[in-house]
């Protein structure tokens, strides 16, 4: 389902989302759970060096900068 909001009128629509829409729809989702997991690995991958350097993550801020 689809809300539309005019402010000007303060109408609200809710209706069935066209299959483009459905589609595009889709597509964010899959692109945001991608990037989510991009995220997590990353964050996964960091800890572990951390933790195989055996320094926190103020240590390295403080190395690198």
């Amino acid at each position: 389902m689809k809300t539309i909001h005019n402010t000007e009128t303060n109408e609200v629509i809710t209706r069935e989302m066209t299959d483009e829409e459905f589609a595009q729809y889709q597509k964010r989702q899959e692109t945001q759970k991608q990037n989510q997991d991009d995220l997590e690995t990353k964050a996964s991958a960091k800890s572990a060096l951390l933790d195989k350097l055996g320094i926190t993550e103020d240590e390295a801020k403080l190395l690198l900068g």
